[in-house]
């Protein structure tokens, strides 16, 4: 990708980096895909997890590459142009980031990274719009896309390749946006793709079963989202950890050596401690502690879990610059979270049907947890499995499922290149008495079908997803629009 003007490759390295030859060329855009070179670019030959970068780089010559980043020991062949100029380094990955952070420059004032398996959506969405409430132009940058001010958009960056990431964060700073809160996920760390963010402050949410098909157990997994606080931000930044996650004192560790200030949320003692709560109707009264100071607010959200990511959210917004009263004033102003338990539609006998992203079996038991104060008769989940992704994961959520369901529809998710039924399996292995259905599209009417005066429906695990995916295609697909097309006509 470009940039409105080049940098010669010398700038682009940076002081204290070894000499180059052809250092004096002009470079025009940078890529790690070998298709998106053009004359003057720079190709990262970064290896993959089924394929070598180095494998691509005379494709990028012949599209005009002025220099090849890979690592030591890479050559560029014999019909490479003279001209054409290699940068080995141990670590491209990290170097690729920091080049692009130089290469776009450009970044909001404020930036603060949300890290956790669950809840990092809702909490970077909060703080955007604690920020909004105080007349700050700011943004939000994870699986919803890019929202709030400056240029938006809908595809989900949930930590984006360096490039796009920094293209991005230069564009909303060129719009004039102050504040911008961003998704750092654990595949995004591990591949050093938020290096060279200029992270003010941090937040540490929890950390439960997911992604092991990536990371070889929870070890690595957790190693992964503690980069954030050990490697990317700068020495002196700003955490915010959950002193009730069982990984705190890991966490808290790395940022006393790193120097980091540390607000806590949750638990005895903490600097923002949840007193009470109950619930009211499909709200929450809540006596939340603020720096010492008590505040009695309505949150217009079910759940435990939402306080939760609010409390991270308000310990972000203190932590860059908002007082606790501004906090206070701001979080019974919050709306819910596109996704993310959205009431998508309500039946003419009142009963409501929700739509969360639940994809984790921590998730799925927060997310039915929430709504079984407000269920009156029954409480109705649908979900299923993604496929290609951690299968010990099936059981778990089917268990759950069992346990705090009334009624169990087993659907597909997203199966990708998975034998469906075969994923369906492995859930009802652990929920013997779920109905199976195998469209995503039936399976919902069925639900709806079911529903009665005082039920309460769950379509959980795909959430804002647009797009069910089987095999190679991507089949337009939207829980919530499906719900509510199914209710309409049922009118």
């Amino acid at each position: 990708m470009e940039r409105a003007a080049n940098l010669r490759l010398f700038e682009l390295i940076g002081e204290g980096r070894e000499a180059h030859e052809g250092e004096e060329v002009e470079i025009t855009g940078l890529t790690s895909d070998s298709r998106d070179v053009r004359p003057g670019f720079l190709f990262a030959a970064l290896d993959g997890s089924r394929a070598r970068g180095a494998d691509f780089i005379p494709e990028a010559l012949k599209n005009g590459a002025a220099a090849i980043l890979a690592p030591p020991g890479t050559g560029l062949g014999d019909a490479a142009p003279s001209a054409a100029c290699l940068i080995s380094d141990d670590n491209p990955r990290r170097r690729f980031a920091e080049m692009a952070a130089h290469f776009f420059d450009r970044q909001p004032r404020t930036i603060a990274a949300v890290t956790g398996t669950n809840g990092k959506t809702s909490t970077a969405t909060f703080l955007r719009e604690l920020w909004r409430g105080l007349g700050e132009k700011a943004a939000s940058l994870g699986s919803l896309g890019v929202e709030g001010d400056g240029p938006t958009t809908a595809v989900a960056l949930t930590t984006p390749d360096p490039v796009t990431l920094h293209q991005t964060l230069a564009a909303l700073a060129d719009a004039g946006v102050t504040h911008c809160a961003l998704e750092a996920s654990s595949h995004g760390l591990d591949q050093y793709r938020l290096d060279g963010v200029r992270v003010a402050a941090a937040a540490f949410l929890n950390l439960t079963r997911d992604h092991l098909d990536y990371h070889p157990d929870l070890t690595s997994y957790l190693d992964a989202k503690a980069r954030l606080f050990s490697e990317v931000m700068a020495p002196g930044s700003h955490a915010v950890l959950n002193g009730e996650a069982p990984q705190y004192q890991h966490i808290a560790e790395i940022c006393r050596a790193r120097g980091h200030t540390m607000l806590r949320f949750g638990g005895d003692g903490a600097d923002i401690r949840l007193v009470s709560r109950r619930d009211e109707n499909f709200d929450q009264r809540i006596e939340l502690e603020l720096l010492g100071k008590s505040h009695e607010l309505l949150i217009s959200l079910p759940g435990a879990f939402q306080v939760q990511n609010m409390m991270a959210a308000a310990g972000l917004a203190i932590a860059t610059g908002m007082s606790e009263d501004e906090v206070a004033a701001g979080l019974p102003l919050l709306a819910g979270v596109r996704g993310r338990l959205e009431l998508v539609s309500r039946l003419d006998n009142g009963a409501p049907v929700y739509v969360d992203y639940a994809h984790t079996p921590d998730a799925l038991d927060a997310a039915l947890s929430a709504l079984r104060p407000h269920t009156g008769r029954r409480l109705l989940l649908l979900f299923g499995c993604g496929g290609d992704r951690d299968a010990g994961k099936r059981p778990e959520m089917g268990d759950i499922a069992a346990r705090l369901a009334d009624v169990v529809f087993v659907s597909d998710d997203n199966p990708r290149f998975e034998d469906p039924a075969a994923i369906r399996r492995d859930i009802i292995a652990a929920c013997p008495g779920a109905i199976e259905i195998a469209g995503r599209g039936e399976a919902i009417a069925a639900a709806i079908g079911e529903l009665r005066k005082n039920d309460v429906l769950l379509i959980a695990g795909k959430g804002h997803e647009q797009g069910q995916i089987i095999a190679e295609r991507v089949i337009p697909f939207d829980d919530g629009d499906v719900a509510r097309r199914i209710v309409t006509a049922r009118r």
